[in-house]
């Protein structure tokens, strides 16, 4: 494990410009997930805190042209990227203390890919076409010229979850901005220095002007609920579990506010007959064991031929055995620990109702030996339940992985269907033409096919039904911050 307390965040809320305690004075603790031990404090923005924050930033989009000036937005953005980059190695090792996520997943989607999604989304926001010319008409008889404006949403309130909290801060952090919105930020209490530096670094190492961005942590989640009802705020843009998203759509619609939710995912993992097993049931196995399974689009139901069940049983639980829960410091680590003790418990109280719901474990279903200190779960594979059991229903968040066996093409479709979400998936087949048909037909807002991985800043990400509502990253989530205006003159 390393060293804590050679680790050091940013303990101060940034609210107009300026990097300060919270008014009270208040702190509260952030802990390490692999140690269980305290790594240091950050201010504990109270419900004040928060409407400083949010005056800020309404004062700095109605008082400033920071939502007309593309050329200052874009440089803001590329110093932005740029302070990452410089302190990278400072920021990495803090990402993997707080989050207790593998030192590996840095390289990608836990800090180096969300840092290059900024140089995208800047690219995008210099060569978009803010107005286009729709020509000259005779709309009731009237010569008028008409054209359409793009234009920013206004104030927008970003509430993000503690998982992948670099990738989802700046998934919407930085479209918001390209756009030319002002932004309060509250982020997940488990990890909030991974927001708070970031507040640093748009205050000490970029152009972006006092207001614009506001980043405020709290230990009350009611503190982040204010975003939702504050008629300052134009937009809200969170996410998290399904179950919080409906409480923010609930109370955003007195001031019928534009919102963006990125909520749950049960997501299937389809093996036809004609599939290579080994290699599919191999990466199954590897994607629920990556970051303890901590992710809203992971695929964690692992759909089988009934009459290659055990076969698949068998082969996926030898590549779990082979991912074990381990130091996430360590290079070779894929499956870390759970952020929480709170998560930790919410876990093992999934598979204990594994087995009052008739399941086993083919595999785990404890916490790993001389690791006590942190909040670990061994990789679990849960058979002898079906679809309609809460642990293939429920999202868990933790490395567990429930197979069910299906009969044909429709069977499998109509099990990942049945579903209250629609996130994510992947279908694999030896046949091409036939796994794109049985993934055409699967009601989810992301699929992979044969191992493809669509994860990137060019592609759309959101889901169907409970998922959520709207599409982050790409066009499209740039497009999510938004108004469009639509002009006309004499012709």
């Amino acid at each position: 494990m390393s060293d804590d307390a050679t680790v050091r965040g940013e303990e101060r809320l940034l609210i107009d410009g300026e990097l300060r305690p919270a008014r009270s004075g208040a702190t509260f603790e952030t802990v390490n997930p692999a140690t269980g031990a305290v790594l240091g404090v950050v201010a504990d923005g109270s419900r004040q805190d928060l409407d400083d924050a949010i005056g800020a930033a309404r004062r700095a989009f109605d008082g400033t042209d920071w939502s007309t000036d593309v050329e200052l937005r874009v440089r803001g953005l590329r110093q932005l990227q740029a302070g990452f980059q410089r302190h990278a190695d400072e920021i990495r090792a803090m990402t993997v203390a707080e989050t207790g996520s593998p030192v590996s997943l840095t390289y990608s989607a836990q800090l180096d890919a969300p840092v290059g999604s900024l140089g995208w989304v800047a690219d995008l926001a210099e060569g978009f076409e803010w107005e286009t010319d729709l020509g000259d008409a005779e709309p009731l008889g009237i010569p008028s010229h008409r054209w359409v404006r793009r234009e920013a949403t206004g104030v927008v309130g970003a509430i993000t979850p503690w998982n992948v909290p670099h990738q989802i801060n700046l998934a919407k952090l930085g479209p918001a901005l390209a756009a030319g919105n002002t932004v309060v930020l509250k982020p997940a209490p488990d990890t909030p220095w991974c927001a708070t530096v970031l507040g640093r670094l748009i205050a000490e190492e970029t152009d972006i002007p006092a207001g614009v961005v506001n980043i405020v942590p709290s230990s009350d989640h009611a503190v982040g609920a204010l975003l939702s009802t504050d008629a300052r705020v134009d937009q809200v843009s969170f996410t998290g579990s399904t179950a919080t998203g409906r409480k923010v759509m609930a109370s955003a619609a007195d001031t019928v506010k534009k919102v963006f939710l990125e909520l749950g995912g049960k997501s299937a993992f389809v093996i036809l007959d004609d599939a290579d097993l080994r290699g599919a049931c191999a990466t199954a196995a590897f994607t629920v064991c990556t970051h303890a399974g901590q992710g809203c689009a992971i695929t964690t139901r692992l759909l089988v031929p009934r009459t290659l069940f055990d076969e698949a049983v068998d082969s996926t639980s030898r590549v779990m055995a082979k991912l074990p829960a381990g130091d996430p410091t360590d290079p070779g680590t894929i499956c870390g620990p759970l952020v929480s003790a709170r998560q930790r418990d919410r876990v093992e109280g999934y598979l204990r109702l594994a087995i009052e719901e008739g399941g086993s474990f083919a595999l785990g279903g404890g916490r790993p030996e001389g690791l006590d200190g942190g909040f670990f779960v061994e990789p679990t594979l849960i058979v002898g339940v079906g679809n309609d059991a809460r642990v293939a229903q429920e999202e868990i968040f933790g490395p567990v992985l429930v197979v069910i066996p299906f009969d044909d093409d429709d069977d499998a479709v109509a099990l990942a269907n049945d579903s209250a979400y629609g996130l994510s998936g992947s279908v694999w087949s030896a046949d091409r033409a036939r796994a794109v048909a049985v993934a055409n037909r699967i009601r989810t807002g992301t699929i992979g096919i044969n191992g493809g991985l669509w994860f990137s800043p060019d592609v759309p990400f959101g889901g169907y039904r409970q998922s959520g509502v709207g599409r982050e990253s790409g066009v499209a989530g740039f497009e999510e911050y938004l108004e469009t205006k639509s002009l006309a003159e004499p012709a």
